[in-house]
């Protein structure tokens, strides 16, 4: 007889640690599990695992805030996220740090929060807020903070910026891990990057660019989101190094997350050839004991986390428990629904046409080369098309212009050009670009572009298509531009329904919004745009957009 308060969950028992699968029972009282017991006895179907956890996620690029995201995340598996900050904190600071810490109370799933590094990422755009040493002092003195979150300015490292390195030795003094953030970083500038005590690596694209990382002593984080997608590339890293591998998702967007999240990679994994054991402690074991999450592993006296699935292949997840309690059940979230409080800074007035015109100038166009799939991008160069003195779009050559509009002050646009977003009209806008938030927008027409533009200024943010001859939509995203504050199922449809819209209006991108976040992503190679002009990324410098041109903002 099962003792009163106490509950007993039959299966098969999933032990990742000793790697043995047996029937069994785990007893639960009090949110703790009290026992794991073998018992051949036992029939009853379905595997008794640890929880998934998303071992870096950003929450806001889901459009939804830590309830809404973790009412979805859960009925995949999800028990626990690590989950930087890094874009809120980029509009409000400390102050949005705080905000989501906040929601995050709101809801079991254990959403572990980082300290943002690198606010603003660079010198080089205008961002909302910047976080100092003093501030990295402020947030590494909370014991709920666990880590340093990524380090994305590494030629700071790896020249020993000194405001870098003292937030790197701050995190160090508090005991706290580091993230890294380096993609395509190898060689020398590797080592020292590494040696300054980065732990990990969520940006690898190139497998033999991983293998060196994990030879130098990181943890490769597998990411699969919604823009970059890397387990194609990446996934033997778990036969040949499986205690250094973790998953994660980075950016998810709302309508994907509805469909699946870690989950996933485990049955990808499996169908590669990869055991189950190396795949669950991908997703499950080694970011626990990496961060120390609060997230139990299914031992006597941890919290009672943990997952049923129906199999070791599909990984259909059947139930969801946290503390003890079920959270998911049968494909369906017992988490209630939840609308959140608003938070933002937007200060931009609505643009004109004219302001998007690009005088015609010597030499060719510099173009940021977008790529379906990654975060990087690639640079080229092509004749100008110019009309009345100024340069135009193409599209019938897949030649757009790109647009970045401050949203913290009332300043001109910087404008340039894009290959490989395929828009053959009308305009697509976000106020979600990473890293500082600013509006980006990529359209066909001066007109259209400025109509997309204010579309998010009216808002306040949010993503939105504009395009002639048909009806202007938009998502409002009034919660730091980047999040509603509504439902989830009502968000991943409108912004199913404007990703539609983007493809009729002739974008191949598998996620047009997310990719076109990403162009503004001055820490990412090869060539980006913020609001202060074009910049190359492999230089770590501003270029003028006619190669014969004097250099600074477009």
């Amino acid at each position: 007889m099962t003792p009163p308060g106490t509950s007993k969950h039959r299966g098969k028992i999933v032990d990742l640690e000793k790697r043995k699968i047996y029937p069994g029972y785990i007893e639960v009282k009090g949110g703790k599990i009290v026992t794991v017991r073998e018992d051949h006895s036992i029939t009853e179907q379905g595997y008794l695992c640890p929880g998934f956890v998303d071992a870096h996620v950003h929450i806001e690029s889901s459009m939804l805030t830590p309830p809404e995201f973790a009412r979805i995340a859960v009925i995949h598996g999800t028990v626990a996220t690590v989950s930087d900050p890094h874009e809120i904190a980029n509009v409000l600071g400390i102050e949005g740090v705080r905000y989501m810490q906040k929601l995050a109370a709101q809801t079991p799933c254990k959403i572990h929060f980082g300290i943002p590094s690198c606010v603003p990422a660079t010198n080089f755009e205008t961002a909302g807020a910047t976080l100092g040493p003093e501030a990295i002092e402020e947030l590494c003195a909370d014991p709920s903070l666990l880590y340093l979150s990524e380090m994305m300015n590494f030629p700071g490292v790896i020249h020993r910026d000194p405001e870098v390195m003292k937030k790197i030795e701050i995190a160090k003094k508090h005991g706290k891990h580091i993230d890294g953030h380096a993609p395509g970083l190898r060689g020398e500038d590797l080592k020292s990057y590494v040696s300054a005590g980065i732990e990990t690596d969520h940006e690898c694209f190139q497998i033999d660019e991983a293998r060196e990382k994990i030879g130098l002593g990181q943890k490769i984080l597998i990411r699969e989101g919604s823009a970059a997608k890397n387990f194609k590339e990446l996934w033997p890293l778990l036969n040949e190094h499986p205690g250094k591998c973790m998953f994660c998702s980075d950016d998810k967007h709302p309508d994907e997350l509805l469909e699946g999240h870690i989950n996933n990679l485990c049955a990808r994994a499996v169908a590669k050839g990869v055991t189950a054991f190396d795949a669950l402690r991908a997703a499950c074991l080694n970011p626990v004991q990496h961060y120390g999450l609060r997230s139990g592993l299914m031992r006597p006296g941890d919290p009672a986390d943990f997952i049923r699935l129906h199999d070791l292949t599909g990984f259909k997840v059947e139930e969801t428990w946290i503390d003890g309690k079920c959270v998911a059940k049968g494909g369906k979230s017992l988490l209630p629904r939840s609308k959140s409080p608003r938070a933002n800074k937007f200060h931009t007035s609505p643009k004109k046409p004219e302001d998007f015109a690009v005088p015609a100038a010597g030499g060719k166009i510099r173009i940021i080369e977008a790529i379906d799939g990654q975060i990087v991008t690639g640079a080229a160069e092509a004749e100008a098309t110019v009309r009345d003195g100024t340069a135009v779009a193409d599209p019938a050559h897949d030649i757009l212009k790109i647009a970045v509009v401050n949203r913290y002050a009332d300043k001109p646009p910087a404008v340039a050009f894009v290959r490989g977003v395929g828009l053959k009209r009308g305009a697509i806008a976000s106020s979600v670009a990473h890293d500082c938030h600013n509006i980006v927008a990529v359209g066909a027409s001066d007109a259209e572009l400025a109509r997309a533009v204010n579309l998010l200024v009216a808002n306040e943010g949010g993503i939105a298509v504009a395009a002639d001859g048909r009806e202007d939509k938009v998502l409002p995203l009034p919660v730091a531009g980047l999040m509603s504050d509504g439902y989830a199922e009502d968000v991943a449809d409108g912004y199913a329904d404007l990703t539609r819209e983007a493809k009729e209006l002739g974008s191949k991108l598998h996620a047009p919004f997310m990719t076109l976040s990403f162009l503004a992503l001055l820490v990412i190679p090869a060539l980006k745009l913020s609001d202060l002009g074009l910049f190359d990324g492999t230089k770590f410098a501003f270029v003028p957009v006619f190669t014969g041109g004097a250099g600074g903002d477009s």
